[in-house]
């Protein structure tokens, strides 16, 4: 390639035109779920989901569960998926990693964007307080997990309780799997969202004689609904419309929340400032 020729392209690729031209409006969107419980599960309770999108986006769409939260990071980072639903710290995970990613809409439990973590114990358990983990193992999520890794970790540093020095992390994937380990003595206790926590209650899963609340976080900015921003505007108007409109209580209860409300990047600030509080390279995490 001659000079003159190398500069014109690279005028070309610097040009607003090729931005435009860069832009992405597929016959079909994959969309992922969070991958905070069995994949089968997630995939059934979505089905309406699915057939909501089709007919408001008019276009094919497929779920998509990834294997753990890293696997959905990395997805999302090499254009994989169109659209996700992301964990808070996930998320913030992600756009570290891609920063082109935009969160547009957030779940509303309870009139409020926000839920909390729990910390669980086995009933008849040593652990009666979180001053017990002391010495012990303490069930997390995944790595990646906002209310089942990132919270309850920094809510037991403010109890001068330091991972690794005064107990012993076991990380176990799912939010599910840390309450069924806590419930049969795999470890003593554990963290998870209290959501989930309560709908796992609600199935029977685990038992409420069993396993108990021993404390709760503080308010977290609530689960984001994450898209590419390379897609076509007309197509990410549309997406951000078709869930902040949402109101078909089958669709809503797979996320478990009571609808969508706007977002962007700031709100996830307070998991940013978190992270640095626990001495945590967001650059260094798997994912």
């Amino acid at each position: 390639m001659n000079r003159r020729t190398l500069l014109a392209a690279t005028s070309l690729l610097l040009s607003p035109f090729a931005a435009l031209a860069q832009t992405r409006d597929p016959a079909k969107l994959r969309v992922a779920l969070l991958p905070d419980e069995n994949a089968a599960t997630l995939i059934q309770n979505a089905q309406p989901l699915k057939a909501y999108l089709e007919k408001e986006l008019k276009k094919d769409i497929e779920l998509i569960v990834t294997t753990d939260y890293s696997s959905m990071i990395e997805a999302m980072r090499f254009g994989r998926i169109e659209i996700a639903y992301f964990g808070p710290f996930s998320y913030v995970l992600a756009k570290s990693k891609a920063h082109e990613i935009e969160p547009f809409a957030v779940g509303i439990e309870r009139g409020s964007p926000t839920y909390n973590s729990v910390v669980v114990a086995q009933v008849g358990g040593p652990v009666a307080s979180v001053a017990d983990i002391r010495g012990k193992d303490f069930g997390f999520g995944d790595q990646a997990s906002t209310s089942s890794h990132l919270i309850p970790r920094a809510l037991l540093l403010k109890n001068g309780l330091d991972a690794g020095k005064d107990y012993r992390p076991v990380h176990l994937g799912a939010h599910d799997a840390v309450a069924r380990a806590v419930q049969s003595g795999q470890v003593p206790a554990g963290a998870l969202s209290k959501a989930i926590f309560e709908v796992l209650l609600e199935r029977k899963t685990i038992d409420g004689d069993k396993v108990r609340v021993i404390a709760t976080s503080a308010p977290i900015p609530n689960y984001p609904m994450v898209m590419q921003g390379n897609l076509a505007p007309e197509l990410k108007d549309a997406i951000r419309k078709a869930f902040l409109e949402l109101k078909d209580a089958a669709v809503l209860k797979s996320f478990r929340v009571q609808g969508f409300a706007a977002t962007d990047d700031s709100a996830y600030d307070v998991l940013r400032e978190t992270a640095k509080i626990l001495d945590l390279d967001l650059s260094k995490l798997r994912g």
